[in-house]
């Protein structure tokens, strides 16, 4: 089982707890990963004094061994491509963390990177990866 926090960072005024949530329900519709993957919503961080909370911003998902990392960067990718305003994406697993920033597009070097995220054994240490 590996486990992958997803981050979102939308637009000014943008709501990243609906983005996460529409993500959610896109992995789950997704016939081939909808019964390997489980997701569930998080804060990245307690509120700051004053406030009263912060909405959800992690996505955790606990991915099952049977899951290609191919075809979740593929679902995760074609999900954030078919958004009006594709947010940055930030995957982290262990140490190892790959941010595909709002203008780049998902190509083949972008893919291969976060395939290797969820494929590839986690070792303390491990680099950060930015698409």
């Amino acid at each position: 089982m590996t486990d992958l926090d997803v981050r979102v960072t939308t637009e000014p005024g943008g709501d990243a707890e609906e983005e996460l949530r529409s993500l959610m329900r896109w992995l789950h519709d997704d016939e081939e990963l909808s019964r390997r993957v489980r997701g569930r919503l998080g804060a990245a961080r307690g509120p700051r004094p004053g406030e009263m909370g912060t909405g959800f911003d992690l996505l955790q998902l606990a991915i099952g061994t049977a899951v290609s990392g191919g075809s979740l960067a593929v679902s995760v990718l074609q999900w954030r491509d078919s958004r009006r305003r594709a947010p940055e994406l930030t995957l982290r697993s262990g140490e190892m963390e790959v941010r595909i920033p709002r203008g780049a597009v998902g190509d083949p070097e972008t893919l291969r990177r976060i395939a290797a995220l969820l494929d590839e054994p986690q070792e303390p240490g491990g680099d950060d990866r930015t698409a």
